[in-house]
C-alpha cells in the first residue's frame, strides 16, 4: 500500500531472522528464550538500549537506536579512538552492574565446545591442520577460571552504535549472561585487534591482554562451522579465517 515502509531482511537463517520496517525491527526467533533474555537484560543494563515496543513471543519488537555502527567485521572502522574509548566506556559500567539472575556459560562448557569445534574443523579439512592447532593452543590462555561480570555475550562491533563520540546504543542482547569480562572485550575488537587501545582507553588497562588474544582464536574457531552451515562466509577479508591466519604470523 502506498505509504507503507518497505520491509528490509537485515539478517536470516535457521535459527532465527530480523526485519526491519521503518524504525522498528522485529527479531523472530525460534527459541523464545532467547527472546525473554534480551528483554531482561535491557532492563538490567546500565548502558543505552533499544526500546521495547512490544514482545509476543516468537516476535519481539524493539526501536531502532539513533547513530551508526562502530564499525563492520572485515573493514576498518571509521569511529574516532574518542568513540571507542566511549564504547570502553559503556562496557565498563556494564561489567560494574549487579550479575544478572540467570546462569552463565562455565569454563567446561566453553572448552568443550573448542574441543568439539577443533575437532571438527580438523576432520572436515576446513582449514589447515596448522591454523587450527595453533589457535588452539592459543585459545588455551582464555581456559582459566573468571570472576564473573554482567556481560553482554555477543558484542560483535555491529552491535555498538555511536554518534559521534558518543555511545547512543547497544543491541542484541539474547547471550546476555555472568561471564568473562575479557570475552565482551575480544568479541568487541575481533578482526579490528589494532583499536584495542582505543577501546581500554575508556574501559581501563586492568585487563589481561594473552587472555584477550586467546578469546580472539576462541571464537574464531568455535564460530567458523556455524558461520558457513547458516550461509555466512568466514573466509571473507578480515573475517574469522583472517584473524586464525594472523595468529601464525605472530611469535
Amino acid at each position: 500500500m502506498a505509504g507503507m515502509d518497505e520491509v528490509e531482511v537485515v539478517v536470516a537463517h535457521r535459527q532465527r531472522a530480523t526485519l526491519r520496517v521503518g524504525d522498528v525491527f522485529l527479531k523472530v526467533d525460534g527459541d523464545p528464550a532467547h527472546a525473554d533474555i534480551e528483554v531482561r537484560a535491557m532492563a538490567l543494563a546500565p548502558v543505552p538500549t533499544p526500546a521495547v515496543r512490544w514482545h509476543q513471543p516468537p516476535v519481539l519488537a524493539i526501536a531502532a537506536v539513533p547513530g551508526a555502527a562502530l564499525g563492520v567485521l572485515g573493514e576498518p572502522s571509521a569511529a574516532s579512538p574518542a568513540a571507542w574509548a566511549a564504547a570502553g566506556a559503556a562496557v565498563r559500567r556494564l561489567h560494574d552492574a549487579p550479575l544478572p539472575p540467570w546462569p552463565g556459560r562455565s569454563l567446561d562448557d566453553v572448552a568443550a565446545e573448542l574441543d568439539r569445534e577443533c575437532a571438527g574443523l580438523l576432520a572436515e579439512a576446513v582449514l589447515p591442520a596448522e591454523v587450527v592447532r595453533r589457535n588452539r593452543e592459543i585459545a588455551g590462555a582464555a581456559l582459566r577460571p573468571w570472576t564473573p561480570v554482567f556481560i553482554h555475550g555477543d558484542l560483535q562491533i555491529t552491535h555498538v552504535f555511536v554518534d559521534g563520540d558518543e555511545v547512543t546504543g547497544v543491541i542484541d542482547w539474547s547471550e546476555a549472561a555472568p561471564g568473562d569480562a575479557m570475552f565482551d572485550l575480544a568479541t568487541l575488537t575481533l578482526g579490528h585487534e589494532e583499536r584495542l587501545d582505543d577501546l581500554l582507553a575508556g574501559y581501563g588497562s586492568d585487563v589481561d591482554r594473552d587472555v584477550i588474544r586467546g578469546w580472539w582464536s576462541l571464537r574464531s574457531l568455535v564460530a567458523s562451522r556455524w558461520l558457513i552451515a547458516h550461509g555466512f562466509d568466514p573466509d571473507a577479508p578480515g573475517c574469522e579465517f583472517d584473524v586464525l591466519r594472523a595468529r601464525m604470523r605472530e611469535p
